[in-house]
């Protein structure tokens, strides 16, 4: 071999041994953008943009922290860190909207966070986390926060101070709120944590900004929180298969819990609900097969538990209802079960009305109320048996001149209290003496 074709061998061999790698891992001149393995977001990611004139982060990275959103923006303007604890749990203060796109998973938890404070944009609108993916919150503090007021964004009243007030005779400010679509392709799960002074309603429109709004994310579980101050406490529409459970829920403006139109297959288990503007818990619009069991509610302004607008095929058990103007509540509503409740100082100890028909109320404890057991304005067919009245002020049990057909009371217990019955001759009072069944 001549020199020059060893020196060619050699110039080759190097040229293999230093290229051939790149062929298999090329190089990029361009931007560095990264997942890890499981999807999450790192510095620069594409999957999590923001849109400076909206305001607006976007999230669609398969899962994501907000450590990751803050890496990813280096921008404090949007997201800033506050007081880090010595464990590096953050107080974030976030001054933008969230949306978490489909196929996405937003993490809010104890691994960064320990309070998540969320500015409104401005004095009329408001900043939320919208929720088309995921979202999974555990063991943080969320709520909304005025920077220049150093404080939560508060409406002028706690609660509704009155259901006669129009919205603009109160200072209603736009606070952040949580809303998951209809469209999710997950859950928004929440668990242990605080969420406080978020949602308000806008007088021109209806877009779920009333503090946790479920319009999807079928099968979401709400469990061990403290959910106070906000505009309403949890609201749904059309959502099946949700757990609340477990949860400390009170003064907030408006409801307690509201699930609402066709929300179905719930279970309201074992929550303290107490002092709101208006009911405590209520289901509205074809709502069934809801389950609202072992609560205790009292010290709202309109009903504790109400089953209103065709409410149907669901169960009342088990719940400590004190302090009410109405306790149970049963509005154009039908083939309900209302048993081993515990009611005692409102005004109504269970109510019957507007047609209700074919409810099954039996085994109840009512004491100390004005009206122990009262139907009216054409509910028929329910069947009124084995309950115990105490001290009814006015009526024990009163099937009303206006109830409709077929209502019918038996094996129940009066303690100073009074029977009306209604016959085709007209009302019928008869006064029981203790311990006297009807």
């Amino acid at each position: 071999m001549t020199k020059n074709n060893a020196r060619n061998a050699i110039f080759l061999f190097i040229a293999i041994t230093v290229l051939l790698p790149f062929a298999y891992f090329p190089i990029s001149f361009g931007p560095i953008y990264a997942q890890t393995e499981s999807g999450s977001a790192v510095s620069g990611s594409p999957c999590i943009a923001y849109d400076a004139e909206e305001r607006l982060i976007t999230i669609s990275c398969k899962s994501s922290s907000i450590s990751d959103v803050y890496s990813s923006l280096k921008d404090n303007s949007v997201l800033s860190k506050e007081n880090a604890t010595k464990d590096n749990k953050n107080q974030w203060l976030l001054n933008a909207g969230i949306v978490v796109s489909q196929g996405s998973t937003l993490y809010i938890n104890s691994t960064d966070t320990s309070w998540l404070k969320m500015a409104s944009a401005d004095t009329e609108s408001a900043n939320g986390i919208n929720v088309h993916g995921s979202l999974k919150i555990d063991s943080v503090k969320i709520t909304s926060w005025s920077p220049e007021q150093n404080d939560f964004v508060k409406f002028e009243y706690d609660i509704l101070p009155s259901r006669e007030l129009e919205k603009s005779d109160i200072n209603m400010v736009p606070r952040p709120y949580l809303r998951i679509y209809g469209d999710a392709t997950g859950t928004m799960d929440i668990t242990n944590s605080e969420l406080a002074y978020i949602g308000y309603e806008p007088e021109d429109d209806n877009l779920g900004r009333s503090g946790l709004n479920y319009y999807g994310g079928n099968g979401s579980i709400i469990r061990g929180n403290h959910i106070h101050h906000n505009n309403w406490g949890f609201y749904s529409s059309g959502v099946a298969d949700m757990a609340i459970e477990n949860n400390h829920v009170h003064h907030n403006y408006m409801y307690g819990f509201d699930p609402h139109t066709a929300t179905h297959d719930m279970v309201i288990r074992n929550n303290t609900v107490h002092d709101h503007g208006a009911m405590g818990i209520i289901c509205s619009l074809d709502c069934y097969n809801i389950t609202i069991e072992d609560n205790e509610v009292y010290n709202s302004a309109g009903s504790g538990i109400m089953l209103s607008r065709n409410m149907y095929d669901s169960i009342v058990r088990n719940n400590y209802v004190h302090n009410e103007e109405q306790c149970i509540f049963v509005s154009a509503s039908h083939n309900n079960e209302i048993y081993s409740n515990s009611v005692e100082n409102c005004g109504n100890g269970i109510y019957l009305k507007s047609e209700s028909s074919n409810n099954n109320i039996h085994n109840n404890t009512i004491k100390d109320t004005e009206n122990g057991l009262l139907v009216n304005t054409g509910a028929s067919d329910n069947r009124i048996h084995s309950n115990t009245i105490i001290n009814a002020t006015e009526l024990g049990i009163s099937n009303g001149e206006d109830a409709g057909d077929g209502n019918t009371f038996t094996d129940n217990t009066l303690i100073n209290a009074t029977l009306i019955s209604q016959d085709e001759g007209g009302a019928e009072g008869e006064e029981e003496d203790e311990g006297k069944e009807t």
